[in-house]
């Protein structure tokens, strides 16, 4: 019975502590072209507030990025970044 009932705690815990319960989940994607601050440096995986501040800046700027690899002229972003997020990155 012990166990039983240590079990069941067990599951009522990784249930509540599940991803699915947050009020705001992590989006999985990001648009580059209309994500703010926030969103880019908490979507993309080594981008902090300074490279999305610049991101945005350089969006602003030049226009829409009209492809993943041409994110690669902001300042401070390299090939190696924008390959560590290709698959969260999205233009449209």
């Amino acid at each position: 019975m012990k166990l039983f009932n240590a079990v069941i705690i067990t599951l009522l815990l990784s249930l509540l502590s599940s991803p699915m319960w947050a009020k705001d989940p992590v989006p999985i994607t990001v648009n580059i072209n209309t994500a703010d601050v926030a969103t880019l440096s908490t979507v993309l995986t080594g981008v902090g507030e300074a490279k999305a501040k610049s991101i945005v800046a350089y969006r602003k700027v030049n226009g829409m990025f009209s492809t993943v690899d041409s994110l690669v002229s902001v300042k401070g972003i390299g090939e190696s970044l924008v390959n560590k997020n290709r698959d969260r990155i999205k233009l449209k």
